[in-house]
């Protein structure tokens, strides 16, 4: 995300951990590979989100990882996983947590992922 003031193309929107009050972990785990969707709020309701929701919710129309909307959105991996668990907190964002059976990932899950950051 950049300015549109064309200023500062190489740096993101926002100073990152401003926007989490210094924190870099969320309140729980939160996996880089955790699959992100947006919920349908009203429009009024969209209207009071700060510019960091925003993103977040429109990234995550369709389906996302923490690691891709870190990467889309140029934050440290921390301070996405922040941002998303307190989306998610207040009901704005969806978590699709990944499903371990036998303490192993599910490998069609991991393929997708792979598949999502080798199109970044």
């Amino acid at each position: 995300m950049y300015g549109s003031d064309g200023i500062g193309d190489d740096e993101p929107l926002f100073r990152p951990y401003a926007v989490t009050g210094g924190r870099s972990e969320p309140r729980y785990h939160l996996a880089m590979e955790t699959l992100i969707s947006s919920m349908s709020i009203p429009d009024d309701e969209m209207a009071l989100l700060t510019p960091e929701q925003e993103a977040i919710m429109q990234l995550c129309r369709s389906i996302r990882s923490v690691a891709e909307i870190s990467a889309l959105l140029r934050v440290p991996l921390g301070v996405a996983r922040v941002l998303v668990a307190d989306m998610s907190d207040e009901g704005l964002v969806r978590l699709h947590q990944p499903r371990l059976s036998q303490g192993q990932p599910d490998l069609n899950m991991l393929e997708r992922v792979l598949s999502g950051l080798r199109r970044l």
